[in-house]
């Protein structure tokens, strides 16, 4: 393997990445409340024009993951690489700088836009942060071609977020994480907020914008399905470590963790007679404890069972049902 093919498939790097926050202490004993672990010693390696998928119930880790990987979060230990630059040890001045090359895509198109500016002004000025020397009419010819790659109409470029349709506000988030011309991008969970008509045509423009413009991304999403159609790999995550991670069809046709089992079998089915009939995994906390899990140190490593396919041996801390729908 020639050293481009191995930086390729070392695009992205996450060696051994937390992130804890400290709870504080009791305010009569000062006796500490623990430490919550929500991401917890996790070790990643993404290929260049990869679309990785990250899974997992809501609190599990995935938007503190997707924040720490664009520094808007420093991690507590560990260590990121984009393309060789360890960015955990850059000032965050150099961070800033650094920041055209990976970008993040909300997952509220309602607040993640700036309600006082126009797409144009909001386009052009990411735009800029690359291209300073774009003015006047070379601007705005690249707001309108940014515009047409997302699916907008150009003519709408001096309207306000307020004046566009859900759909058609995370169109304008696409549009402005793509500015800078970066090579990673971040969705965190960009279609959740999203009518279901709407979702699978923001699905499609990132499939086929990570073909077209070679980028890397990672996307995360509660819903399995959802991750199924549109990435590459899968990553389970769960109180902020990786339960399972491996090819997209392989997690989804032969899950090996209970997690993954457990989130396959919420997924409904199109038939309500197999709807019916068919067994539902169910998770529960033990009522009996009053400790939060995540604050207990319970690591786990990643074993491989099958080629690329990765399942934790971390102790799983919940209790399992399983029931008919019936």
């Amino acid at each position: 393997m020639s050293r481009s093919d191995q930086a390729d498939k070392q695009f992205l790097v996450l060696d051994n990445v937390s992130q804890h926050f400290d709870l504080g202490r009791h305010f009569l004993t000062r006796k500490s409340k623990g430490v919550v672990k929500a991401v917890d010693g996790i070790s990643l390696t993404i290929g260049k024009g990869e679309i990785l998928g990250i899974v997992g119930e809501s609190g599990c880790g995935k938007t503190t993951l997707s924040r720490t990987i664009m520094q808007l979060l420093r991690p507590t230990s560990g260590r990121i690489f984009l393309e060789g630059k360890e960015l955990s040890a850059l000032s965050d001045t150099d961070v800033r700088a650094e920041r055209i090359n990976f970008q993040m895509i909300f997952q509220d198109p309602y607040a993640s836009l700036n309600p006082r500016l126009t797409v144009f002004t909001t386009l052009s000025e990411a735009i800029r942060t690359r291209h300073r020397e774009l003015k006047g009419d070379a601007l705005r010819a690249k707001v309108v071609d940014l515009m047409r790659t997302v699916g907008l109409n150009p003519a709408q470029m001096n309207r306000y977020p307020h004046e566009f349709s859900g759909g058609q506000r995370q169109r304008v988030a696409i549009a402005r994480a793509l500015a800078p011309e970066p090579k990673l991008v971040i969705a965190d969970e960009p279609v959740s907020a999203l009518d279901v008509s709407i979702q699978s045509q923001i699905l499609n423009l990132l499939k086929r914008l990570s073909t077209e413009m070679e980028l890397t991304m990672i996307f995360v999403s509660h819903d399995l399905s959802v991750v199924r159609y549109i990435a590459d790999r899968i990553a389970v995550m769960y109180r902020g470590q990786i339960m399972e991670l491996g090819n997209a069809e392989v997690i989804v046709d032969d899950p090996r963790h209970i997690y993954t089992k457990a989130l396959m079998s919420a997924i409904p089915l199109p038939d309500p007679r197999s709807e019916r009939v068919r067994e539902r995994i169910l998770l529960e906390d033990d009522p009996d404890s009053d400790t939060d899990p995540q604050t207990i140190d319970q690591a786990g490593t990643l074993e491989e069972v099958t080629p690329g396919h990765f399942v934790s041996n971390r102790a799983f801390d919940r209790r399992v049902k399983v029931r008919h729908q019936s």
